[in-house]
């Protein structure tokens, strides 16, 4: 076969095209369906648009590059500052990163500002004299020296309130004989660490004249000489009163008693010692006081007691006439 200079030409031709379709794609097995596309298939994209243009008299539209950075979502400082002051923006504001404000964290610093941790802080304006809800209380010094407490005076005595007209005070307690100790309320009386001595004794002698009267399932608890509790002397805290001697002191020698508070006359009511209670001996029968031989027309628990008192609780079976009580041979009543 007889070789042209055409033919040559021709085979030149397509060898050099051959070679120039190789180097542009490349290796088959060297290219994979996920690489992104080169520099030259962009090109040969670029050159198609170009291509399609010229043919239809209008410019390609143009794709965005691609960057594998992700997009930011930034707010402007305007912004942030209305939404701090609950104002609204009517457009967003184009500004630069370095005046963003991107992170607020919920901390509060003393005076009620908040505080930026990164970018420019937004800053409120300082709150006004006189605003309550953004201002904290201080405590302003007071001139001079302070003053030195007072000292505690001394307790006034007892006293007692009568209602002129009835002649009593509020618990229902006529006025007490001259010279004779009124009475002090449990709830004003101030016990303290100082030991006292009194003398205390019961009894029920007044029963064994007036058997006739008692119960019957009542007699084996009277003793025979009526005495329950001899005088002894027994050691009290001043400011204590009649009835906390007399729980106290029967508690330690096991012997029965029975009380009741009585809120009319702000005392303890006392039932039954050595299980005789009132009216086992008759209708008018039942447990008196008196200290220093006198019966006290209050309860016992406002009776406070004072060094070397002597305290005798006797069991009545008539009101008290029979046990000395003048008060109770006067017409008085039984407390």
């Amino acid at each position: 076969m007889k070789v042209t200079r055409s033919k040559i030409i021709a085979a030149a031709i397509f060898i050099a095209v051959l070679v120039v379709a190789y180097l542009s794609s490349g290796p088959l097995e060297s290219r994979s369906p996920e690489s992104p596309p080169t520099s030259t298939d962009a090109a040969q994209t670029a050159d198609a648009h170009q291509q399609s243009a010229d043919s239809t008299g209008t410019e390609p539209a143009v794709e965005q590059p691609v960057t594998n950075e992700n997009p930011v979502e930034t707010t402007s400082k305007t912004d942030t500052d209305n939404t701090l002051t609950g104002e609204s923006t009517a457009s967003a504001n184009t500004v630069k990163s370095s005046d963003v404000s991107t992170s607020i964290p919920n901390t509060t610093k003393g005076n009620g500002q908040q505080e930026v941790k990164s970018g420019k802080p937004t800053v409120k304006p300082p709150v006004k004299q006189g605003d309550s809800s953004q201002t904290t209380a201080s405590s302003t010094p007071t001139e001079g020296k302070p003053s030195k407490p007072s000292k505690p005076s001394k307790p006034s005595k007892p006293s007692m309130t009568i209602d002129p007209k009835t002649g009593k005070d509020k618990y229902l307690t006529e006025a007490v004989p001259d010279g004779k100790p009124v009475p002090v309320e449990p709830e004003d009386s101030t016990v303290s660490d100082k030991t006292l001595t009194a003398y205390l004794s019961v009894s029920c002698a007044a029963i064994l004249d007036n058997l006739d009267k008692l119960d019957p399932e009542k007699l084996e608890l009277v003793p025979e000489d009526g005495i329950i509790v001899s005088k002894r002397e027994v050691t009290f805290y001043e400011g204590e009163s009649v009835f906390n001697v007399l729980q106290r002191e029967l508690k330690r020698s096991k012997i029965h008693m029975e009380f009741e508070n009585t809120p009319m006359y702000n005392s303890a009511y006392i039932e039954g010692i050595n299980n005789l209670y009132e009216f086992d001996c008759g209708e008018l029968s039942g447990w008196m006081y008196k200290v220093n031989d006198w019966f006290p027309n209050y309860g016992s628990s406002r009776y406070q007691l004072k060094q070397g008192d002597v305290i005798e609780w006797v069991y009545t079976c008539d009101l008290g006439r029979d046990v000395g009580d003048s008060y109770a041979a006067a017409g008085g009543d039984k407390k």
